[in-house]
């Protein structure tokens, strides 16, 4: 298994770095400067047989170009945005996934973010913390997640979960996918600004496609609504974030609850000011248990590909998560 050389792209994980190191050769791509990576690239390009990259840095055509030894591009990530999965299938690479390990806690943080937005928890926190429950009184009311109609945007492992959850809180359920799902009970909408116009809290959860990007524009947004949350899960390109942003200041929409921006780890600066917004840094499989379960996974997907073994993930173009 050490003379299978691996590329990785971005310091994602520790366990998974060591578990490498020990197992394969591993190149660390980001010890080389920025403007130097694609000579790094190709110093190293005849023993570099496997990129393993995540939702930040993956694998680019540029990347598979440099590299004409690649047999398998494997993604601590359930998402392939970062993939260039046509330039993979030209060559006949390999791709695998992360799926199933982590659809639990991104399911929580879903429901996490949608009550944090409505029972303004973070901005109740900082009410403790200033003083203000002492010198102002009473906190505002707020409103209640219980109850309210939820509405998702892709029905895929992730979505399905969510909708779980949410049935629990007495949410009814519609989504919206590429067909309708036979078997699941939930309502329907063949377009997605009617999914948003008929439901209180609208959860992004389909993969990132050129197909699905600015899923949520301005007709979205506005068919939400100013009693309308929000919520996103799954990658920062489906929201339009230039109209996102005046939305929420000017009250055309209620609230957003956002673990992923599209220029990550920038963050339109507008939003920080905004008490109806709750902004996480892409942490839905921040989990130590999640991120092992991930770790061993790409791991056992690279051995599996060393032994000429059938992988244990290998990936899908699916449209939901």
């Amino acid at each position: 298994m050490g003379t299978l050389g691996v590329l990785l792209t971005y310091p994602m994980d520790s366990y998974l770095e060591e578990k490498l190191d020990k197992r394969f050769k591993l190149f660390r791509l980001w010890e080389s400067p920025p403007e130097k990576r694609m000579e790094f690239l190709r110093s190293h390009s005849q023993a570099i047989r496997a990129v393993v990259g995540n939702a930040i840095v993956g694998a680019d055509a540029e990347t598979i170009e440099a590299l004409p030894g690649l047999e398998i591009v494997a993604s601590f990530s359930v998402g392939l945005d970062k993939v260039d999965l046509e330039k993979c299938r030209e060559r006949g690479i390999r791709v695998t996934n992360t799926p199933d390990v982590l659809t639990e806690d991104v399911a929580d943080l879903a429901i996490g973010l949608a009550i944090a937005v409505l029972r303004k928890i973070c901005v109740s926190d900082r009410y403790v913390r200033s003083g203000a429950w002492k010198t102002n009184g009473d906190f505002e009311l707020t409103s209640k997640f219980s109850g309210k109609s939820v509405g998702i945007v892709g029905l895929g492992r992730i979505g399905l979960a969510i909708a779980k959850r949410a049935e629990a809180f007495g949410c009814p359920i519609s989504y919206f996918a590429r067909s309708e799902k036979l078997g699941v009970g939930y309502k329907f909408f063949p377009r997605v600004v009617d999914l948003a116009a008929n439901c209180q809290v609208l959860v992004v959860a389909c993969a990132l496609t050129a197909e699905t990007r600015h899923i949520v524009d301005r007709e979205v947004i506005d068919a939400l609504g100013p009693q309308g949350v929000l919520i996103n899960i799954a990658r920062g390109g489906h929201v339009d974030e230039a109209q996102l942003v005046p939305a929420l200041r000017e009250g055309r929409l209620g609230g957003a609850g956002l673990d992923v921006f599209e220029r990550e780890p920038s963050v339109p600066e507008e939003l920080f000011a905004l008490d109806n917004v709750v902004l996480l840094p892409h942490v839905g499989s921040g989990t130590w248990e999640t991120r092992k379960d991930m770790a061993d996974l790409v791991l056992g997907n690279l051995e599996a590909h060393a032994l000429n073994m059938p992988l244990l993930t290998p990936c899908s173009d699916g449209w939901s998560r």
